[in-house]
């Protein structure tokens, strides 16, 4: 059993309300209608809305903000730290209460990025490093891979 990133599976919940079905894996579709993987959003779980504002790492990754070194904001400024982290820790609740020793999450999310998240002082730009989510989990032992490295 994983957890998924629940935009990977086709499931609304991405930051635009868009859904992703026809991007979706066929591997994490069959993966998932066989019982193997539970869907879960971070931003969801940090009470963040659908739809909701891209965000950004101000500075570094998912690291420098578990480290309280930098924060998490939305395209039109507000600070959104507390809803990341939130999620963050929650899910990590779920995945050590099912035991869950490995998490397949999206490629480039401030949240689930895993070797690449949105960064940025101004705008959102692609950075090397992992998002908040993923970063907690490795920190927790707990396995995470991209979608894209399945």
């Amino acid at each position: 059993m994983k957890l998924c990133s629940a935009c990977l599976l086709g499931i609304k919940c991405r930051y635009d309300g868009r859904t992703n079905l026809e991007k979706a894996s066929p591997k994490l579709l069959d993966l998932y209608g066989h019982g193997e993987l539970i869907p879960i959003c971070p931003e969801q779980m940090g009470r963040l809305p659908i739809p909701r504002s891209g965000a950004r790492i101000l500075s570094g990754d998912g690291n420098s903000v578990l480290d309280k070194n930098s924060r998490i904001l939305t395209d039109g400024g507000n600070d959104v730290t507390k809803q990341y982290l939130r999620g963050a820790y929650e899910t990590l609740r779920v995945a050590q209460d099912l035991n869950i020793k490995e998490v397949i999450l999206k490629q480039k999310s401030p949240s689930c990025g895993c070797g690449y998240t949105q960064g940025g002082l101004v705008q959102r730009t692609l950075v090397e490093g992992d998002g908040v989510t993923t970063a907690l989990l490795k920190r927790n032992g707990i396995k995470v891979i991209s979608e894209e490295n399945l």
